[in-house]
């Protein structure tokens, strides 16, 4: 499918740097087979931890350092409902009374996507060259479900993956207590809500738990293994992008 070739600047996050690579990789591969040129430029992280707890200062200097460093791009692009809902949705909250940065802080924002929103509703992509032999259930990250309205969009992408068969768990929506800090500040609520999801993952009967934030996915995985459930746990871009050959999200490196 022809696409405009657009220079895309990949905000990688910082637990895609730090803990899986993977799924950056795989968000490089399919933004140019989409016909995106991608640029990785000198980046931080998007604020958030900061911004959720209340040092706005230190936020806002690095929103001005990220502002900054993807300005030479046409579009700005993320493998995080999470990360991008800060980036599009929060950053303006930093500069409301700033009028030297009002301008900048707008065209950043309206170029802004998370990745397969961007797929999706930008490019126009319907369908993935990729196979995945397994079941899925697919869990909507809180940030990316309401924030940026992303739900269908996976779905329909998943849905023209060869051998992937879509079993929804109940719930799909329902935070699954991660939060950012909020795992870290209130560690037994967190646990008692990842637990119910949990419940939910296993009732679906699927093999596979895919989602497009890789802190919630983490947090699922951690609980799956704890509870000695047999689910692997993986990024949808790893699976879109056809890389779904490396070790799940918690699992040994082979």
């Amino acid at each position: 499918m022809a696409v405009p070739s657009k220079r895309v600047g990949l905000f990688v996050t910082c637990l895609v740097d730090l803990i899986r690579p993977s799924v950056g990789f795989a968000a490089v591969k399919l933004l140019e087979d989409a016909g995106c040129t991608v640029g990785v430029p000198l980046q931080s992280c998007c604020g958030q931890p900061a911004f959720n707890s209340g040092d706005r200062s230190t936020t806002r200097a690095i929103a001005e350092q990220v502002v900054t460093a993807f300005e030479p791009f046409d579009y700005v692009v993320a493998p995080s409902g999470s990360c991008a809902g800060m980036l599009k949705t929060h950053y303006p909250e930093l500069f409301e009374a700033d009028a030297l940065w009002t301008s900048r802080i707008e065209s950043f924002c309206a170029k802004t996507y998370e990745l397969v929103s961007f797929l999706t509703d930008v490019l126009k992509v319907t369908r993935i060259n990729a196979r995945f032999d397994a079941s899925v259930t697919y869990h909507d990250s809180c940030s990316g479900l309401r924030e940026l309205g992303i739900r269908a969009q996976p779905r329909r992408l998943l849905a023209g993956v060869d051998g992937l068969t879509l079993k929804e768990m109940i719930d799909a929506d329902v935070c699954c207590g991660f939060g950012g800090t909020f795992c870290v500040k209130y560690p037994d609520i967190s646990n008692a809500i990842v637990a119910k999801k949990t419940e939910c993952i296993a009732a679906s009967g699927a093999e596979t738990l895919l989602a497009g934030d890789l802190g919630c996915l983490m947090n699922m995985a951690g609980k799956l293994r704890r509870e000695g459930r047999k689910v692997q746990v993986r990024h949808i871009a790893e699976v879109l992008a056809d890389m779904a050959d490396t070790p799940a999200i918690g699992e040994a490196p082979r």
